[in-house]
């Protein structure tokens, strides 16, 4: 009896050492798994403390980032009014090889149909999940869009300016000093949308002298009752659009400005924080040379604006 306990002892240990060693290696392989999925997060670089709610590390759906994926990312807006200068300002930015700008996303109505479209929007830019031939993908470094005042940006200013201070997007403004110059262009350039000059192709922008030269041969004809008034308008929105967003991070632009000092281009990469480039584009001025010779009626124009505050925009502001 006494070896048939002996024995029935030693199955019953050996049967519970075997039942323990089972759960302990089950749960070591659990903890093991779980350790291999918790991914480590990325640390921001030895910054400014101020700097560090502007640095993002974005995670998209659409692709990986790869090695690039603890590589920081900033957030921009490039704010301006049409016929600033902004497409061929942003052509500038996205030969950078860091800097994707994602062209006038706004300029869809849908999506600016009110601030849950908007923010989703902008949720999809900033992700790094909207592609276009701008994307940099993983290397991006700074990427945004461009954002004119007249597409939902002044109509709902208070949700932008909440998203833009909580998300960390900054806001390049980019303006034009004379408006009477950004007239002429839009009235050439609604023009062209029905004349089609270019062998019956609408162009908002071009690349070659060639085109140039065809478009800028069409001279509007100002009215000189409303246009005061018009330029006035101008005037108190660009205003209006810097005070809604003067707490937001911003750099304040003027074209005019760029083209006469080229190291303007460089401020602008020390604000985004991407490595100093030389930045170009193949877009070709259209409307070159001395305002009176892109006006149909110059006489009536410049009566209409001597002695008033907007006489300043009659003279030479630049040469190009």
């Amino acid at each position: 009896m006494r070896m048939v306990v002996l024995i029935f002892v030693m199955v019953c240990g050996v049967y519970i050492c075997s039942v323990c060693l089972r759960q302990y290696s089950a749960h070591s392989s659990e903890r093991l798994l779980k350790v291999q999925v918790v991914e480590r997060p990325c640390e921001a670089p030895i910054v400014e403390p101020s700097e560090k709610p502007y640095m993002h590390f974005p995670k998209p759906k659409t692709f990986s980032r790869s090695e690039c994926a603890c590589n920081p990312v900033r957030y921009f807006a490039i704010l301006s009014t049409q016929r600033s200068g902004s497409g061929w300002f942003e052509t500038l930015l996205n030969s950078h090889i860091n800097i994707s700008s994602n062209g006038e996303i706004f300029s869809v109505k849908v999506r600016r149909s009110n601030v849950s479209t908007i923010v989703k929007t902008l949720d999809n830019i900033y992700n790094l999940d909207w592609l276009t031939s701008a994307s940099k993908n993983e290397c991006t470094a700074a990427v945004g869009l461009k954002w004119m005042l007249n597409q939902g940006l002044m109509q709902h200013h208070e949700a932008i300016v909440k998203y833009f201070n909580t998300k960390g997007v900054s806001a390049i403004f980019l303006f034009r000093r004379n408006l009477l110059r950004r007239m002429i262009s839009i009235l050439a350039n609604s023009y062209d949308q029905n004349a089609k000059l270019l062998n019956g192709t609408h162009k908002s922008h071009v690349h070659s002298t060639h085109e140039a030269e065809i478009l800028a041969r069409y001279k509007p004809t100002l009215n000189t009752t409303l246009l005061i008034p018009n330029l006035r308008q101008v005037d108190e929105m660009v205003m209006k659009s810097l005070e809604y967003f003067k707490s937001t991070r911003r750099l304040i632009l003027y074209y005019e400005d760029i083209i006469k000092n080229e190291t303007k281009l460089m401020d602008v990469q020390d604000f985004l924080k991407v490595p100093r480039r030389n930045l170009n584009s193949r877009q070709v001025k259209i409307h070159r040379g001395s305002l009176s010779s892109q006006v149909e009626n110059w006489g009536d124009v410049e009566k209409t604006l001597k002695g008033t505050h907007y006489e300043s925009y009659l003279q030479e502001d630049y040469k190009i």
